[in-house]
């Protein structure tokens, strides 16, 4: 059962005519996902990567029956894009596009609440399930398939524990990059939930940074399941000064809480273990399933 996309996700490309789209799209074509069609208003009724380009959302789910979309629109109409995917039906909207404005992203995320869709990012490396689908811009050949779920605030860092997770001899049920601006649609506890629910992952990698309180909400629900999987954990920013913004948007030292010591602290007291360096993480792994 494989967590957001998998191999029976039928998945659109808004921005597919652009240079972003192109490229991407066409890793994930030949990564094995099943594109089905791309969306570039004023160039429906071409083809492009031999799939075909409609010019709207709606258009193509009716064409396509496509219920996952991916995100690679300009920051300015990223939200409106968001906005159209989760009115035409999709299911699951990845979004890919850095820098758009928090209050487009604020109106985005209440418009979505009246649809039964699930947003991941923007400002993510999208989701893979290695060996049935890659929807977003993560490298496919680091992925190996097996049974440790990563949820990450970071793209590269969730490129760098996929690594060291094949490295420890496991492998990867499903990765989700959630982005790193103020305002997400998936935030860490909600990814860190669907893969405790999910029977295919058997423990969780879990990767935050410096800022906001994402971190601790996923370490108290972690806790009150009992940890019956176990976490892995580790927070970016060790080093960061206070009050500057670090890498991403929402990478702030605001409080003394959103600092990476004291989130590193409330993982530790709800029973996730936290290591230092990346570097250490597919080693905890290997050696906490072994118990």
């Amino acid at each position: 059962m494989a967590v957001l996309v998998g191999k029976d996700s039928k998945v659109l490309v808004q921005g597919i005519t652009g240079s972003e789209g192109t490229f991407h799209a066409s890793q994930m074509i030949e990564y094995g996902t099943n594109v089905v069609g791309g969306v570039t208003p004023r160039k429906g009724g071409q083809t492009h990567l031999d799939r075909p380009v409609f010019n709207s959302v709606a258009e193509a789910v009716k064409e396509t029956s496509a219920d996952v979309s991916i995100i690679f629109v300009p920051p300015a109409f990223a939200a409106d894009a968001i906005m159209e995917a989760a009115a035409a039906g999709i299911k699951v909207i990845i979004c890919i596009t850095e820098g758009i404005p928090v209050q487009d992203m604020v109106k985005a995320k209440a418009f979505i609440k009246d649809y039964d869709c699930t947003l991941v990012g923007p400002n993510c490396p999208g989701v893979i399930t290695p060996g049935e689908a890659k929807v977003g811009i993560m490298p496919g050949f680091v992925f190996n398939q097996g049974r440790i779920g990563i949820v990450s605030k970071s793209g590269t860092l969730t490129y760098e524990a996929a690594d060291q997770i094949v490295k420890a001899g496991l492998g990867i049920s499903t990765a989700i990059g959630i982005g790193g601006d103020p305002i997400i649609g998936t935030p860490t506890k909600e990814a860190v939930e669907l893969l405790m629910n999910d029977p295919d992952t058997d423990a969780i990698v879990m990767i935050g940074e410096i800022g906001g309180n994402y971190e601790a909400l996923a370490s108290e629900y972690i806790k009150s399941t009992g940890n019956k999987k176990p976490v892995v954990g580790f927070i970016a920013g060790q080093t960061a000064p206070k009050g500057r913004t670090m890498g991403h948007a929402g990478a702030i030292v605001g409080g003394h809480d959103d600092t990476a010591e004291a989130k590193m602290k409330i993982m530790a007291e709800c029973g996730i273990h936290v290591v230092d360096s990346p570097g250490e993480i597919g080693e905890t792994m290997a050696r906490v399933l072994k118990g």
